[in-house]
This record gives structure tokens, sequence and C-alpha cells, in this order.
């Protein structure tokens, strides 16, 4: 947990810095839509820190192979947000009208977030989990820290080619933040159009998830009204889009200090709501 919690807290120092880097450079409005981005994008990653708790329970992931899982699925996060950004990126200089889009789809993702807060996501009948297990070779359990095994097949006898556990953690690791990045991604384009700044922050922001996982999967249970912070902060974001033709473009500081302060708020909350209750992931 210490050595978690220095790494984050080192993770997290180097991305304001980088942040105080583009306020000094390219001036005062991207230094606070880098940091409305990355304040964003960092409480989303609470968020997919408990369903990435809920990932490595499921399959009986023991910490001294999570760290594996974590590493090779945060190199895959990078290259997708790219790729995501560069979409994103495209469609809004080409078609202006994407962002209104991106704003109507914040304010419907923050509504059912507010609504289904308290839904706990059903592992078991993930449809890409069932597609993969009915398509592949499974074995019955973890080698090691491999995702794939050369085995026997039990009906041939023949060596073949076996998935593991760990390749499915992997992979519905990657399929979650792909999922999260729906969210996220059209959040921090809400906020700005530049590429660079969009992709800095939340890379910035993924970098230290290995190293959050470790210092909040044991307690990421305090955080349970974050949620609905971070409802209100995309129901905000996506307003804003809107309310340019009516009042005109909302100053980055009221943007940046409106997040924060709904994001605070969240922790604030759910820290004294759940003061007292027991770890629900000690076992992880």
């Amino acid at each position: 947990m210490r050595e978690s919690l220095l790494l984050s807290a080192g993770y997290i120092s180097v991305a304001l810095l980088f942040g105080a880097w583009v306020w000094w450079y390219l001036g005062a409005q991207s230094g606070m839509d880098y940091y409305t981005g990355f304040m964003i994008e960092k409480s989303l990653s609470m968020d997919n820190v408990f369903v990435i708790a809920l990932i490595f329970s499921f399959f009986a992931i023991p910490r001294q192979y999570q760290h594996r899982v974590l590493f090779w699925g945060i190199l895959g996060v990078i290259v997708l947000r790219a790729i995501m950004i560069g979409l994103g990126a495209t469609l809004v200089s080409q078609f202006s009208w994407v962002l209104y889009l991106f704003g109507a789809f914040l304010v419907f993702t923050g509504i059912k977030m507010w609504i289904i807060a308290d839904h706990m996501p059903d592992i078991e009948n993930n449809p890409l989990l069932k597609y993969l297990t009915k398509r592949m070779r499974m074995t019955d359990g973890l080698r090691g820290n491999a995702f794939w095994v050369h085995e026997p097949d039990p009906a041939t006898g023949k060596v073949v080619r076996f998935a593991t556990p760990l390749f499915l953690a992997l992979v519905l690791i990657e399929f979650v933040d792909l999922v999260f990045a729906v969210d996220s991604v059209p959040a921090i384009f809400a906020i700005t159009t530049d590429p660079f700044i969009v992709y800095t922050s939340n890379i910035f922001a993924i970098l230290g998830l290995r190293a959050l996982y470790f210092a909040l999967a044991a307690m990421i249970h305090r955080f349970k009204y974050l949620k609905y912070a971070l409802a209100l902060v995309l129901v905000f974001i996506g307003s804003k889009i809107f309310l340019v033709g009516i009042i005109g473009k909302i100053p980055a500081v009221i943007s940046l200090t409106v997040t924060f302060g709904l994001i605070a708020g969240g922790v604030v909350v759910s820290m004294w709501k759940t003061r007292g209750q027991s770890a629900v992931a000690e076992a992880l």
C-alpha cells in the first residue's frame, strides 16, 4: 500500500508539472483545459479500478500475477486512446456539429450513470467473455503468469495452444477501458479540441493506473458516492456545448472550478458516509 501510494503520488506530481509547463508554454487557457481533462480522466480511472478489481476477483488471480496483466493492459490503453483521439480530432475538425453529438451523449451518459450508480457489473454474463470462452481453447486454471500455453488436447492428445484465465482478464480489462474511453474522450473534447491537450491529459492520467490500482483496490468501496459526482461532471461538461450559443463560451477557470468542486465533494461525501466500513477487496 505504501509503495503504491508513493508511486501514484509520483505519477500525479509528474502530470501536474507537465501541466505547469503547458500553462507556461501554451498559455493559461491550455493549462486549465489540461488540468480539467486530467482531473476528469483520473476520476474515471478510479471507477475503472473498481471494475478491474471485480475482474481479478472473478478469475481468482493472485496479486503476484496482477502486475503483468496491468502492465500490458496499460500499454494497450495508450495505443487505443491514441487511435480514438485521432479519430475524434479528425471528426471534430471536419464536422463541427459532431461536438453537439458529444455533448448530447455526455448528458445522456451522466444521467444513466446517476441512475445505475449502485449497479454491480455482471462479469459472468459479459457477452465478450461468453464469446471468447466458446471459440477459444481455455485451460482449467492459471499457468503461472502465462497468457498462452501449449498442452495436449484432451480429445486428440495433440499438443495445441490454450489461452489461460490471465489472458481473458487482460482482454476484459482492455474492453472495460474502451467502454470508459467512450465517456472520457468526448468529455475532454467538450473542453478543448486541441488533440495535444486531449491526448496528454488522458495519457498522464492513465500512466499511474497500475500504481493507483494497488493503492486503492483495498479501499475502493470507500468511494461509493464518487459515481454520482462523475455523473454531474459529465452532465455539466455536455451542457456546456449547448450553452455556448445562449450565454457564450464558459471560461476555462469556471469549468475547472466546477469539475474540481464536484469531484472533491464526491470524495468527501464518500469518505464520510462509508467511514468504519470493512474492506470488500481484502482478498484481492
